[in-house]
C-alpha cells in the first residue's frame, strides 16, 4: 500500500545528523510533518501496517541508539505563531516546530514575564511540555495556557488545559503514562506583564556584575544568557562542549535529612533549594564532582564538558552505546557515594535491554 499522498515516507534515513549529540542508527521509515493533516496520515500509516510512530523534535533531548528506531520516526515540524498583545498579558501560540528560545524572545520583547529564565534552552516549541522544561527557577507549565494534540487512541485532535498534562518535575504524562499517545500540534502560553523576578544565585550575581538592581524581563533573559552560553548550554556549531543534550540528570529531590548525609559523606555542606512540599533539591552536578569527576573529563570519545559537570559531550567517533556507557558510570558511582539514583532529562530511542540502560532508566526498579 502505497503512503498517502500527503505523507512523503523515506526508507533508511540516519538520525544522527537530527540529534545534537550527533550519534545513533537510522530509522527504518521518516517523514516530516509540516501540519496537523500530516500528523494523522502519520497514524493511519502506521496504524496499517502495525508499525511503531516515534516523534522526533528538534533532537535536543533525545539519545538514539545506534540500532537505530525500528519504526517510522516523524519529524514533527509545523511553523506559525500567533501573537495577542494585550494590557496586561502575552498570549502566544506556537506550533510545535517553532524554535523554542524565538517563542520567548517574542515573549520578553513584549514585557511578558514567566519564561525569560528558560532563555536559551534548544529545541522547539512543542517538546517543552513533554518534559516540563524549567530553569533557574521558572518551569514552561506555569505559563501554559493550552495545548493542541493528536490523540492516536482517538484518531482526533483535541485541546488539553495544563491540568490536564500531569505536569511534576522535568516530566508530564506527555512522558510518563500516556508517552507515544499523544502528538503535540502547537503550545499556546500566557506570560504576565509584571515586574521580572529571580529566585536563582547565578542568575543574581549575573545581575549585579551588570549593576543591575531592578532588572527588566529582557536583562533577565540577557543575563541567562550569558550564564548558558558559559556553561556550554546554549547551541553553537564552533563550540564542542554544546555537542550534548544539556543536563544529562535531573536534580534529585530528596528530604532534607537526606541532604544532611549527603553534606556529611563530601565533607561540604550541599547547596540546596527548598521546594513546597518540604523535600530539596540538590544540584546533580555537585554531586557528580562531589563524586570525583571533573569537567573536561574524557571517556574515550565521550566526556564532560569542559564547562560543567551536568553536560556529557560526543567528540568524533562517539556512539551511543558510549554515551550510555558513560553515563552510567556516573550515575553508578553518584549512588555508591551518596546513596541517590540520578535521573537522565533526555528520552533514549530504539534501545534494546541491557544493563546500563536498564540501570539509567530505572526498569528494575
Amino acid at each position: 500500500m502505497a503512503p498517502p499522498s500527503e505523507l512523503s515516507v523515506e526508507h533508511g534515513v540516519s538520525l544522527a545528523p537530527f540529534c545534537s549529540l550527533g550519534v545513533g542508527g537510522a530509522a527504518r521509515w521518516w517523514a516530516r510533518a509540516t501540519r496537523v493533516d500530516d500528523v494523522a496520515a502519520a497514524h493511519a500509516w502506521c496504524a496499517d501496517r502495525g508499525a511503531a510512530l516515534v516523534v522526533l523534535g528538534g533532537g535536543t533531548n533525545v539519545v538514539v541508539a545506534d540500532e537505530g528506531v525500528d519504526g517510522l520516526v516523524l519529524a514533527v515540524a509545523p511553523r506559525g505563531v500567533t501573537i495577542a498583545d494585550q494590557r496586561e498579558a502575552v498570549t502566544v501560540t506556537a506550533a510545535a516546530g517553532e524554535p523554542w528560545d524565538e517563542v520567548v524572545a517574542a515573549v520578553v520583547a513584549r514585557g511578558g514575564a514567566g519564561l525569560e529564565c528558560l532563555s536559551g534552552i534548544p529545541g522547539l516549541a512543542g517538546g517543552t511540555p513533554i518534559q516540563n522544561v524549567g530553569a533557574y527557577g521558572q518551569e514552561v507549565s506555569s505559563a501554559i495556557e493550552r495545548l493542541t494534540v493528536f490523540d492516536r487512541t482517538t484518531a482526533s485532535t483535541v485541546s488539553l488545559g495544563p491540568g490536564e498534562c500531569g505536569f511534576a518535575y522535568r516530566t508530564s504524562r506527555f512522558k510518563g503514562e500516556d508517552a507515544g499517545r499523544f502528538i503535540i500540534c502547537d503550545v499556546t502560553f500566557r506570560a504576565a506583564k509584571r515586574p521580572a523576578s529571580t529566585s536563582y544565585r547565578d542568575v543574581d550575581a549575573a545581575l549585579t556584575r551588570a549593576g543591575i538592581v531592578d532588572p527588566t524581563v529582557a536583562q533577565v533573559r540577557t543575563a541567562v544568557l550569558e550564564i548558558r552560553r558559559g556553561k556550554g548550554m546554549v547551541r553553537d556549531e564552533h563550540d564542542p562542549d554544546s555537542r550534548s543534550v544539556g543536563s544529562f540528570f535531573t536534580n534529585p529531590v530528596v528530604t532534607a535529612a537526606a541532604a544532611e548525609r549527603m553534606s556529611s559523606d563530601a565533607g561540604t555542606a550541599a547547596p540546596w533549594f527548598a521546594q513546597p512540599d518540604g523535600r530539596v533539591k540538590v544540584p546533580a552536578a555537585w554531586l557528580i564532582e562531589k563524586a570525583g569527576f571533573v569537567r573536561g573529563e574524557a571517556d574515550g570519545a565521550v566526556g564532560l564538558s569542559t564547562k560543567h559537570t551536568l553536560a556529557l559531550v560526543t567528540r568524533a567517533g562517539a556512539a551511543a552505546a558510549d554515551v550510555v556507557r558513560f553515563a552510567a558510570r556516573i550515575a553508578r558511582r553518584v549512588e555508591d557515594r551518596f546513596g541517590v539514583r540520578l535521573r537522565p532529562e533526555p528520552v533514549f530511542l530504539g534501545f534494546p535491554r541491557g544493563d546500563d540502560v536498564d540501570y539509567l532508566l530505572g526498569a528494575h526498579d
